[in-house]
């Protein structure tokens, strides 16, 4: 199944970046307040986010939320080696592109991988998600290596548009499964549910 993957990633990652900065906003306000209905989002004191691609449904307005709260914020940074590292979030202003291609990021000191077992909840991007929790991301198999240090029970959330929720999307052996899929729209839980009659 693994050999599908790289005809699914270049139509995700050619969606049309969308023209109105201010429909970007919206979009990104929209998620922001869907965030805030998960109950483990609204509860945490320290969230893994990220600073979104113009192709993604933007974080500016849920990191905002959450700073405003008092939330610890966690972001990647390029750690040496191409390695990746986290810091803290310490605003807006402080968010620098710190090589190219890479979303900017905070300058704090890196934190080291396991620095991402205190987060309460993980919020990642995804090209695509599926209903079972299989996440589509960008083939470097990144934050598949770094979700293996998420403290066990925190919530991995993929933040998607609402197209990009599939029925499938290939999955490969060391591929980690993401707990729930928030959009502009709404949010779920994915994967097997516990059973209401149990």
């Amino acid at each position: 199944m693994a050999e599908h993957s790289p005809r699914l990633r270049p139509p995700a990652r050619a969606r049309p970046t969308p023209r109105a900065a201010r429909r970007r906003a919206e979009v990104a306000e929209q998620l922001a307040q869907v965030l805030l209905t998960i109950p483990e989002v609204a509860a945490a004191r320290c969230v893994s986010v990220y600073a979104s691609r113009p192709t993604e449904p933007g974080t500016g307005p849920i990191l905002d939320e959450l700073a405003a709260r008092g939330v610890r914020l966690l972001m990647p940074v390029l750690g040496t080696g191409l390695q990746r590292d986290w810091a803290e979030y310490a605003g807006r202003d402080d968010l620098r592109e710190r090589a190219p291609g890479r979303p900017p990021e905070p300058s704090g000191p890196p934190l080291g991988a396991a620095t991402l077992a205190d987060a309460d909840v993980v919020l990642v991007p995804a090209l695509a998600v599926d209903v079972a929790g299989g996440r589509l991301g960008q083939g470097g198999g990144w934050y598949d290596r770094v979700l293996t240090h998420v403290r066990p029970g925190a919530p991995v959330i993929a933040l998607v548009h609402e197209d990009e929720l599939l029925d499938v999307v290939p999955r490969e052996p060391h591929d980690l499964t993401v707990t729930a899929v928030a959009t502009p729209d709404g949010w779920r839980r994915l994967g097997p549910q516990p059973d209401a009659d149990a």
